[in-house]
């Protein structure tokens, strides 16, 4: 009941800290349910309990998930800090057809370094999941919900966040003029 939201308020400020706005950490924090919904899947089919060790699984799930999170958008703003670069002779706000340019580029050009993360990640974890000596039954519940979630939150936080990055990159280009 403390620990989890402890951890999610920090994940949020340090994400605060780093974009220094309000709406790059709410969307990476967007990548935080997108591994969830794997990581309750996987706990689910393999039958475990919710338990501490299942916990400690999820706490790590979040990190890295908005890990993935701060991957993807500070992509699309190198992609968006290099359209403005292109731009600088003409006016400086960008429309929604180069925003949404910048949006798959940075997204596109840059799935290598997510997958290999999330690759990593997972085959990392998967000898601790087959395993079956001692301990491995609560080593299983910590890597189970990193497991499912790192599938999911890769998926979802190259398909679904660019979008919505893409929306609120819109709206904020769209306040500024």
């Amino acid at each position: 009941r403390i620990v989890v939201p402890v951890t999610l308020l920090i994940i949020f400020l340090l994400l605060f800290f780093n974009f220094r706005n309000i709406h790059a950490p709410l969307v990476v924090m967007l990548s935080i349910p997108f591994g969830l919904i794997g990581g309750f899947w996987l706990v689910y089919w393999l039958g475990f309990n919710m338990s501490v060790a299942v916990a400690v699984g999820f706490i790590a799930l979040a990190g890295v998930a908005a890990e993935i999170g701060v991957l993807v958008l500070t992509f699309i703003d190198q992609e968006m800090a290099r359209y403005r670069h292109e731009k600088v002779g003409t006016a400086a706000r960008l429309d929604v057809k180069e925003i949404m340019q910048a949006v798959h580029r940075g997204t596109s050009e840059r799935v290598r370094p997510i997958a290999m993360t999330a690759t990593a990640i997972i085959g990392g974890l998967l000898p601790i999941m087959w395993g079956s000596g001692t301990g491995s039954s609560v080593m299983q519940r910590i890597a189970a919900p990193m497991v499912g979630g790192m599938v999911t939150v890769t998926v979802l936080s190259l398909l679904v966040l660019p979008v919505i990055y893409g929306f609120v990159l819109q709206w904020r280009e769209s306040r500024e003029s």
